[in-house]
């Protein structure tokens, strides 16, 4: 596996933290590096989509882009967001659970992949 960037909504700052159930509106984006099926790095970015009124997924999913990531795991996301991270060619993958656990199953593969 090739080095790559994946974001995953989370509740807190860190793998020990909670994955949110929501994409657009998750108080927070843990931005693992995955490189050879192991993290090499982690960096944590403040939804800063999360309190607009409207079009939150659709900024949320802007700023992941802008961050380079080809995969993104969330609770659930919406169609709008949906179609924002298509247009970048990010695949969105279910999970729930600790962001670190989460990490490892997409690794081994076990992931339902939403689009």
């Amino acid at each position: 596996m090739h080095k790559m960037k994946i974001a995953v909504s989370s509740i807190g700052k860190n793998l020990e933290s909670q994955i949110s159930n929501v994409f657009g509106r998750c108080p927070y984006f843990i931005i693992a590096e995955i490189e050879n099926k192991r993290i090499v790095k982690t960096k944590t970015i403040k939804n800063t989509s999360a309190n607009q009124m409207g079009g939150a997924g659709i900024s949320a999913a802007q700023i992941i882009a802008e961050e380079g990531v080809k995969v993104v795991i969330t609770g659930n996301i919406g169609p709008k967001a949906s179609s924002v991270l298509k247009q970048f060619d990010i695949e969105v993958y279910r999970g729930s659970g600790l962001v670190k656990e989460v990490l490892q199953k997409f690794i081994e593969g076990k992931l339902e992949r939403i689009q």
